[in-house]
Protein backbone atom coordinates (compact mmCIF):
# COMPACT_ATOMS: atom_id res chain seq x y z
CA UNK A 1 0.00 0.00 0.00
CA UNK A 2 1.20 3.78 -0.82
CA UNK A 3 -0.25 6.78 0.24
CA UNK A 4 1.05 9.79 -1.98
CA UNK A 5 -0.07 13.71 -1.24
CA UNK A 6 1.36 15.93 -3.69
CA UNK A 7 1.94 19.53 -3.17
CA UNK A 8 3.56 22.73 -4.89
CA UNK A 9 0.88 23.84 -6.81
CA UNK A 10 -0.39 27.40 -7.35
CA UNK A 11 -1.35 30.24 -9.36
CA UNK A 12 1.48 31.59 -11.39
CA UNK A 13 2.17 34.02 -14.58
CA UNK A 14 2.88 32.56 -18.37
CA UNK A 15 6.82 31.81 -18.27
CA UNK A 16 7.12 31.29 -14.79
CA UNK A 17 8.00 28.24 -13.10
CA UNK A 18 6.45 26.17 -10.27
CA UNK A 19 7.99 22.95 -8.47
CA UNK A 20 5.40 20.38 -7.22
CA UNK A 21 6.13 17.66 -4.87
CA UNK A 22 4.88 14.04 -4.71
CA UNK A 23 5.64 12.39 -1.17
CA UNK A 24 4.78 8.86 -0.34
CA UNK A 25 4.16 6.79 2.55
CA UNK A 26 5.22 3.14 3.23
CA UNK A 27 9.07 1.86 2.99
CA UNK A 28 8.64 0.48 -0.36
CA UNK A 29 8.53 3.80 -2.55
CA UNK A 30 11.57 2.79 -4.46
CA UNK A 31 10.03 -0.38 -6.26
CA UNK A 32 7.87 1.85 -8.01
CA UNK A 33 8.08 3.30 -11.33
CA UNK A 34 6.22 7.15 -10.60
CA UNK A 35 4.41 9.43 -13.24
CA UNK A 36 2.94 12.58 -12.99
CA UNK A 37 -0.46 13.00 -14.83
CA UNK A 38 -3.00 16.12 -15.36
CA UNK A 39 -6.52 16.68 -15.93
CA UNK A 40 -8.02 19.93 -17.03
CA UNK A 41 -11.69 20.41 -16.43
CA UNK A 42 -13.81 18.38 -19.22
CA UNK A 43 -10.95 16.92 -20.62
CA UNK A 44 -9.57 13.26 -19.73
CA UNK A 45 -6.46 12.88 -17.34
CA UNK A 46 -3.39 12.70 -20.09
CA UNK A 47 0.02 11.68 -19.36
CA UNK A 48 2.69 14.05 -18.69
CA UNK A 49 5.82 12.20 -17.24
CA UNK A 50 7.02 8.61 -15.72
CA UNK A 51 10.53 7.68 -14.09
CA UNK A 52 11.45 4.30 -13.53
CA UNK A 53 11.86 3.34 -10.01
CA UNK A 54 15.61 4.04 -9.79
CA UNK A 55 15.46 7.30 -11.59
CA UNK A 56 17.85 6.40 -14.33
CA UNK A 57 15.24 6.26 -16.80
CA UNK A 58 12.63 9.34 -17.59
CA UNK A 59 9.51 10.09 -20.34
CA UNK A 60 7.79 12.84 -21.25
CA UNK A 61 4.74 13.76 -23.37
CA UNK A 62 5.97 15.67 -25.93
CA UNK A 63 4.00 18.96 -24.99
CA UNK A 64 6.11 19.37 -21.66
CA UNK A 65 9.28 18.22 -23.16
CA UNK A 66 11.79 20.36 -22.77
CA UNK A 67 10.14 22.75 -20.38
CA UNK A 68 9.19 20.36 -17.46
CA UNK A 69 11.84 17.93 -15.28
CA UNK A 70 10.83 14.76 -13.41
CA UNK A 71 12.89 13.50 -10.59
CA UNK A 72 12.66 11.75 -7.22
CA UNK A 73 14.48 11.03 -3.99
CA UNK A 74 13.98 7.30 -2.91
CA UNK A 75 16.06 8.61 1.17
CA UNK A 76 13.03 10.98 1.12
CA UNK A 77 10.36 9.02 -0.92
CA UNK A 78 9.26 11.71 -2.77
CA UNK A 79 9.29 12.52 -6.57
CA UNK A 80 9.52 15.61 -8.30
CA UNK A 81 8.05 17.75 -11.25
CA UNK A 82 9.89 20.69 -12.05
CA UNK A 83 7.98 23.12 -14.32
CA UNK A 84 9.27 25.49 -16.28
CA UNK A 85 8.16 28.19 -19.05
CA UNK A 86 4.67 27.47 -18.18
CA UNK A 87 1.95 28.35 -20.06
CA UNK A 88 -1.90 28.45 -19.88
CA UNK A 89 -2.69 25.25 -21.51
CA UNK A 90 -0.55 24.00 -18.68
CA UNK A 91 -3.50 24.70 -16.42
CA UNK A 92 -4.74 21.58 -14.59
CA UNK A 93 -5.05 19.70 -11.52
CA UNK A 94 -1.74 17.70 -11.67
CA UNK A 95 -1.41 13.83 -10.07
CA UNK A 96 1.22 11.66 -9.18
CA UNK A 97 0.80 8.07 -9.53
CA UNK A 98 2.71 5.06 -8.54
CA UNK A 99 2.70 1.77 -11.01
CA UNK A 100 4.32 -1.44 -11.57
CA UNK A 101 4.75 -0.63 -15.46
CA UNK A 102 8.12 1.15 -15.80
CA UNK A 103 7.10 3.93 -18.60
CA UNK A 104 3.54 3.54 -18.20
CA UNK A 105 1.96 6.13 -20.17
CA UNK A 106 -1.89 5.09 -19.34
CA UNK A 107 -3.20 5.86 -16.40
CA UNK A 108 -4.97 2.54 -15.93
CA UNK A 109 -1.95 0.98 -15.12
CA UNK A 110 -1.01 3.28 -12.11
CA UNK A 111 -2.12 1.25 -8.36
CA UNK A 112 -2.23 4.43 -6.52
CA UNK A 113 -2.65 8.03 -6.65
CA UNK A 114 -2.58 11.28 -4.92
CA UNK A 115 -5.17 14.00 -4.46
CA UNK A 116 -4.18 16.00 -6.90
CA UNK A 117 -2.62 20.11 -6.45
CA UNK A 118 -4.13 22.47 -9.03
CA UNK A 119 -2.08 24.48 -11.00
CA UNK A 120 -3.29 27.50 -12.76
CA UNK A 121 -1.18 29.80 -15.44
CA UNK A 122 -2.27 33.00 -15.90
CA UNK A 123 -1.34 34.89 -19.72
Amino acid sequence: QVQLVESGGGLVQAGGSLRLSCAASGRTFSRYPMGWFRQAPGKEREFVAAISNSGGSTYYADSVKGRFTISRDNAKNTVYLQMNSLKPEDTAVYYCGASDVIDSQLSGQYDYWGQGTQVTVSS
